[in-house]
């Protein structure tokens, strides 16, 4: 093997032992945000956001139980777009403006203190509807999304 060969798959496997430790709950991370919001807005939905962290066991009860389930649901499946946000991760991200940032500057442009949040968002980068803030009552928690979702699918109709 080549000397720049060795480098580079030293540096590949480097930057493997640094990335975050994510779960298996982790959805789809967001990378291009017009683009995502674009598809979203294409099949008549939201774009869901859910700014999470490494750390978040609250995070992780949302994601696994109501998200995931959520995106398979059949009235829901092909249309709704969930992506990720991490609070405190360096991932290249595609701003809703065009511009180049992270998965942490945007949360912080976001004002996003604590987590989870789960957001809703129109094509143009405009929150459709009132965040979820935090995990909530269990109980009630799908409703607060079934909510919110209907609040952006009106918004989105107004538009």
């Amino acid at each position: 093997m080549g000397r720049h060969l060795k480098r580079l798959f030293g540096s590949l496997i480097l930057a493997w032992l640094t990335v975050p430790a994510w779960s298996a709950s982790d959805l789809p991370p967001a990378i291009d945000l017009p683009r995502e919001a674009g598809r979203a807005a294409g099949a008549g939905m939201p774009l869901v956001i859910i700014y999470s962290r490494a750390d978040c066991k609250y995070c992780e009860a949302v994601k696994r139980d109501y998200l995931k389930p959520l995106a398979a649901n059949p009235q829901y499946q092909n249309k709704l777009v969930i992506r990720q946000i991490n609070q405190d991760g360096e991932q290249p991200l595609v701003d809703f403006k065009g511009g180049t940032s992270s998965h942490a500057r945007f949360a912080a442009g976001e004002k996003i203190k604590l987590v989870p949040v789960v957001a809703f968002y129109g094509p143009d980068g405009r929150q459709l509807s009132e965040p979820i803030v935090g995990a909530r009552l269990p109980d009630f928690y799908l409703s607060y999304l079934e909510d919110a979702i209907e609040k952006s699918l009106l918004a989105l109709k107004k538009r």
